[in-house]
């Protein structure tokens, strides 16, 4: 189906089942920080401009798109038991896997929604969050992987060619990383703060097979703020994804690169998160007719979420226009020239736009 001007809106998936989702006291992945979102959500003038979408809780044949089938069992056994830890990070409560099942299902909805044309973005509001959870092995916070399993769908059921994943959490993506290391259907670009959790994501980690080339590693230094992260992704994903041509733009939001969040020390503030977004979203609509799906990663400070995800909502219902080449105008030239140059470096016998 393809939507009429009028009907075309900005999907949000919400849902207070993922406010069941219990870590533990002083967990930093809490249903408090989400909960905030929400109350945002209430009084926040671009929500006319958007429609909320209701999560189904996603199949088993579904998850297993990413996940092993016994890592999946051993997962739902969990809904048996009050509380479990899965790792020194990583603890769930009795409804934590439904709350995992409609995260990923959430995401698969919204996925579809705007690859049909029904709605012109979307921002998948869910908990817990993904980007960390490997095929096998839960971890940093992580269950399932919400936008790996959003990318195999997006090829498998709906026909897309290729996909670009975009994770600007504070943290590398490593279980994102590790599902498409061998796929050259999915381009992987991160960028993210080093040395930090979990460790991985160096210049060098480019692939490996037939995917070789199409995961892109932007190790950075702490400090990094809105203009450096406006001049990066406008100097390296830009190029990288014009010529990929991806059908779709998935992106691991995670919120925790906020200069207040406490669990990362870069320096963005929502202008950052607007011009990032207004970035994704001109990609998006000179590769893939506009096709551009966000999802909740991390974010750890409950009033840095807030007025994030408000200029994100600004941009993606185009009530605001962020003008992020101003932005990059002010970023520091040693801080972006080293990051650019060591990624040109690594990558030119990949890709054209590198070539010296």
């Amino acid at each position: 189906m393809v939507a009429t001007p009028t009907s075309v809106r900005t999907g949000l998936v919400q849902d207070d089942h993922f406010l069941q989702h219990d870590t533990g006291k002083n967990h930093p992945e809490n249903a408090d920080r989400l909960q905030a979102v929400y109350d945002m959500l209430e009084i926040c003038e671009y929500r006319a401009h958007c429609c909320r979408l209701a999560p189904r809780p996603c199949s088993v044949d579904e998850l297993a798109l990413v996940h092993a089938r016994g890592y999946i069992a051993k997962i739902a056994d969990t809904a048996t038991r009050p509380f479990a830890c899965l790792g020194a990070d990583t603890s769930v409560c009795a409804d934590s896997y439904l709350a995992a099942q409609l995260a990923v299902g959430g995401t698969l909805q919204a996925i579809r929604e705007v690859w049909e044309g029904r709605l012109a973005n979307a921002l998948a509001l869910v908990r817990p969050p993904g980007h960390h959870a490997e095929a096998a092995r839960a971890m940093g916070f992580c269950l399932f992987n919400n936008v790996a399993i959003g990318a195999v769908y997006a090829r498998r059921t709906l026909g897309a060619r290729r996909v670009l994943i975009v994770d600007w959490d504070v943290h590398h993506g490593n279980g994102t990383q590790h599902a498409f290391e061998r796929d050259p259907r999915v381009l992987f670009f991160s960028s993210h703060q080093h040395p930090h959790y979990p460790g991985t994501g160096l210049y060098t980690e480019t692939g490996l097979g037939p995917g070789e080339g199409y995961t892109v590693n932007l190790p950075l230094s702490k400090g990094y703020g809105d203009g450096e992260y406006a001049a990066l992704y406008a100097r390296l994903l830009r190029p990288l994804a014009i010529e990929f041509q991806p059908d779709l733009i998935l992106v691991s939001a995670g919120f925790d690169i906020h200069r207040r969040d406490p669990l990362g020390r870069m320096r963005v503030t929502p202008a950052g998160f607007a011009a990032l977004t207004r970035i994704l979203m001109k990609i998006a609509d000179d590769c893939c007719q506009g096709r551009l799906v966000m999802v909740l990663e991390g974010g750890y400070r409950r009033d840095a979420l807030q007025e994030s995800i408000r200029a994100v909502l600004g941009e993606l219902t185009n009530q605001s226009h962020y003008d992020y080449q101003a932005l990059a105008q002010r970023a520091e030239p040693r801080k972006v020239d080293y990051a650019v140059r060591r990624c040109a470096m690594v990558h030119r016998r990949f890709w054209n736009c590198f070539a010296p």
